[in-house]
Formats: structure tokens, sequence, C-alpha cells
């Protein structure tokens, strides 16, 4: 079963590889009306308590099948729906420890109704601030 927010509780967890954790996984949701292609989709990062973990260590898992970020840019074909949930995979060697942690990320959806010159500003803005569409505390047991 799905939750409201964008940030699913379900799925929150690290990952491991042949009995090593290699990372954790988060799991995301379009909460607009419809969802998106994938080369709609814009992440700029993860960030688990003050560590931010960009596109260059994470690939995308939607219906089942990965995908880095400049695949998914790129994969006009393929729809995020809104009851579909995108697991992120982060490399972090080791994982992240038992315990509650405050997780946030940043993401949206681009349109052609929209200028192009606000997705670069929001890609370029230092910070983003925290809401409850974006940020949750979560618990790796």
């Amino acid at each position: 079963m799905l939750e409201m927010e964008a940030l699913q509780y379900k799925g929150f967890r690290n990952l491991k590889k042949n009995d090593e954790t290699v990372g954790f996984q988060v799991g995301i949701r379009f909460v607009a009306y419809r969802g998106p292609w994938l080369s709609q989709f814009r992440f700029k990062y993860v960030k688990v308590d003050g560590e931010k973990y960009g596109a260059d260590v994470c690939t995308f898992f939607v219906h089942g099948v990965e995908y880095t970020y400049e695949e998914m840019l790129q994969d006009w074909r393929v729809k995020w729906n809104l009851q579909d949930v995108c697991y992120i995979h982060v490399r972090k060697p080791g994982g992240l420890a038992s315990g509650n942690h405050k997780v946030q990320v940043i993401f949206w959806e681009v349109a052609s109704y929209i200028p192009p010159f606000l997705d670069e500003m929001r890609m370029k803005q230092e910070d983003d601030p925290e809401d409850p569409s974006n940020t949750r505390e979560m618990i790796i047991v």
C-alpha cells in the first residue's frame, strides 16, 4: 500500500551484496494527479542526516528496471504513474547506521509550459527548504 507522502517509509533499508552492505535505498513517488515520463524527472539529491548524495552515486528503479539519472533523462517512452514507487539506490559503503535518520529527497517534474530557466535555477540553488513533502524522519532497523 502506498503512503500519501512522496517519501515512502516502506523500502527504506540498507542494501547488501554478497553479505556486504553497499549502500541504502529510499522509495519516492510523484504525488501529482498524473505521473511524468521518465525524461520529465529531475533529481537533485538525497540528503540523510545532513549528508548529500547526488545522481553520481544513485541508480533509480522504476517498474523493476534500473536506470542511471542520465538514462532517465533520455527515456521518453516509460511513464512513471501516480501509484508507482521509484526506489533510489545510493552507493555508500557500510550503508546507514541502525536507528532514526532525517531523510530529504529533492526531485520534481518539468513540463513544456514551464520555462527551462526555472529548472536551471532550481538545480543551481544552494540549499532546498525542508518541508513535509520532501523530508521525513525514517528508521533503519
